[in-house]
């Protein structure tokens, strides 16, 4: 306990940019006592195991602020492609392209759209009233409530009735095979919401509802982008192929993986 303030006395004067003896002589002029009780709980979750964007309340994504707490999943940069070709998409459109997040969790990629192309107009789903509370902060957050808004729908079921048509579909879905969770760092699997990352036995469950189930409200010449784990871009071409896609596409990341396809009817 003892060496756990220390190094909290140390990170708060790092923080505040003061040197160890700067910081007890100038404690009192900036009633620190209640930010140190904060740093020390901080630093205990975090050397706990805790992913520093929980600990922080926050993580940025596509050079955005986002709330996150252990509801959602942490916005990670591997998904910024998959909200990249979305924007692209979304630019290609005429004024007024509608774009659908499904499975949306803080929202980052919807939200990430509406922000740089103001023109379209974003719907933001997920199946978790917790997530959904994130998503809407992180709405307000970032100045989007003009053109985003927070529907709760389940990816696995048929979507709402007068949800409407959509020029884009945007999916990141739980896609870790079961039986992998317990194996993953445990910053993850201690942390992050289970049912974000389950995608059933071969991690393709919601690939397999998603790409019959909601592509009848993609409007003609619509697209769906779907962000996969490695391995998986093949069968979700090959779902794609037989649901009457005709231009499909496996994209690679930075590091080589296929990791979005994307599918246009």
């Amino acid at each position: 306990m003892e060496d756990h303030n220390l190094e909290a006395k140390l990170i708060l004067g790092a923080a505040a940019k003061k040197s160890r003896e700067e910081l007890m002589r100038d404690m009192s002029l900036y009633a620190l006592d209640s930010t140190e009780e904060r740093v020390n709980a901080m630093v205990k979750r975090r050397l706990g195991g805790e992913p520093i964007a929980y600990v922080l309340g926050e993580w940025e994504f596509m050079g955005l602020p986002f709330t996150v707490d252990r509801q959602t999943l942490i916005p990670r940069s591997d998904t910024e492609l998959l909200a990249e070709l979305a924007i692209k998409r979304a630019r290609q459109s005429t004024e007024g392209c509608r774009v659908l997040d499904l499975c949306c969790g803080t929202g980052c990629v919807g939200i990430a759209l509406a922000k740089t192309v103001q023109t379209c107009r974003v719907v933001l789903v997920d199946n978790s009233m917790a997530a959904l509370r994130v998503a809407r902060e992180n709405v307000a957050r970032n100045s989007v409530a003009r053109n985003a808004v927070c529907i709760e729908a389940d990816a696995k079921k048929a979507p709402p009735v007068l949800l409407g048509k959509f020029d884009i579909i945007v999916c990141n879905p739980p896609y870790v095979p079961s039986a992998e969770i317990d194996t993953l760092d445990p910053g993850v699997r201690d942390y992050e919401p289970r049912t974000a990352l389950d995608g059933g036995a071969d991690g393709l469950d919601f690939y397999r509802a998603v790409i019959p189930g909601w592509k009848g409200i993609l409007k003609e010449n619509g697209v769906m982008l779907f962000e996969c784990g490695e391995g998986q871009a093949p069968v979700i071409v090959d779902l794609l192929t037989r649901e009457g896609f005709s231009k499909t596409a496996a994209v690679r990341d930075l590091g080589g993986a296929e990791r979005v396809v994307v599918g246009a009817l």
